[in-house]
């Protein structure tokens, strides 16, 4: 997701770069993807950096498939978009995943997918499949971009933590958030949209002039915000950071429990559920795909149940699929978000930038 450049976590589990995450099809005849599909056993999935999966998933696919996932990594989200924008026609995989409901109509506006209706679909939520109509994407998960809070802070100094967008305003929580660059960032930006969808066209900017005035600091991008200038993370405490609120994700206390040594009984953050904005990621057949068959299985397989489940603690993302069911850690540390902001992409699409310039020019410059 540009969504899923979330987590350090995720980057220290996967491999980076170009990796063969399954090898179970026999010979890799044709590992580059060239030559024609049907001799083909490699199918080539192009995503952003925060892209894992269990070998023992991806080699099931193989067994039961015959392919071999080959995985090509390039950045985040919008880097890894705008390659394949540069490539249509001639795209460097099979199948795209990555692109997310704030950049999906860049993606379908360029033409570079290729319709393909996955089977299983019934059994994917309706409100997450935002172009069911012609079906050029499918989705895969979904993930709510919200202020994390730190509990110690808060306990210390007696101070309820914020629950909604017009809590930050207050002077309780002067000086105390930190969020991403709109500009730079997909956490910053998903947040930037949720203002939008709160107060509106005419709103969002009144309400970033008082953010402002009541000081929240603008960072660079994820990594920097959750691990360098949030108190609540490990990363945090060890740079003694003084921000204990930051835009981050829902899941991040689940990532907070996983990683610690030793596991703690409760999540060190906590999450303002009324400031959540919802992302959904999608995949899609590459227009020109040189292995269209393996490409389709592979989108069948990125909404099986098996994928699904094995989605969360490797991406710390949420499944699609309403037969999917989340890890205990998911339902014990994890945020339940009943009531996320949405933007409809179409209005995303003919107003991302001037909205992103407008911010620029009031919080940033």
């Amino acid at each position: 997701m540009n969504t899923t450049t979330k987590y350090a976590a995720t980057a220290l589990a996967a491999a980076m770069g170009v990796t063969v995450l399954a090898g179970c099809g026999g010979s890799d005849d044709d590992a580059s993807g060239s030559g024609n599909s049907k001799a083909s056993k490699t199918v080539t999935l192009v995503s952003h950096d925060s892209f894992n999966a269990s070998d023992s998933v991806l080699k099931a696919f193989t067994k039961e498939t015959g392919y071999t996932v080959k995985v090509l990594k390039s950045g985040d989200a919008g880097a890894a978009l705008n390659q394949e924008i540069l490539t249509k026609g001639s795209p460097r995989g099979d199948v795209f995943f990555g692109v997310d409901n704030t950049l999906l109509s860049r993606a379908l506006d360029n033409g570079l997918f290729t319709p393909y209706e996955a089977k299983g679909l019934d059994r994917v939520a309706a409100d997450t499949q935002l172009d069911a109509d012609k079906h050029r994407v499918t989705p895969v998960d979904t993930g709510d971009i919200c202020i994390n809070y730190d509990k110690k802070y808060f306990a210390d100094k007696k101070l309820a933590p914020p629950q909604s967008f017009e809590d930050l305003l207050k002077p309780a929580y002067k000086n105390l958030l930190v969020t991403e660059n709109a500009a730079t960032s997909s956490p910053g930006l998903g947040f930037l949209l949720g203002t939008v969808a709160t107060y509106g066209e005419d709103g969002y900017q009144d309400y970033w002039k008082k953010l402002k005035n009541n000081g929240v600091k603008v960072v660079d991008g994820w990594e920097q915000a959750y691990n360098e200038e949030f108190s609540g993370s490990a990363g945090g405490k060890k740079t003694k950071a003084d921000r204990p609120l930051v835009v981050s994700y829902a899941s991040s206390p689940p990532v907070e429990v996983l990683y610690a040594e030793p596991r703690p009984t409760e999540a060190p953050t906590g999450v303002a559920t009324g400031t959540c904005f919802r992302q959904i990621e999608f995949a899609g057949l590459l227009d020109g795909a040189k292995n269209e068959a393996g490409g389709k299985a592979l989108l069948d397989f990125l909404i099986s149940k098996q994928f699904q489940e094995d989605m969360p603690l490797n991406m710390f993302v949420n499944p699609v699929a309403k037969d999917a069911a989340l890890p205990e850690l998911f339902t014990k540390f994890g945020a339940t978000v009943d009531k996320p902001t949405t933007v409809d992409p179409q209005k995303i699409a003919k107003n991302r930038e001037q909205w992103v310039q407008s911010w620029s020019s009031l919080v940033v410059k």
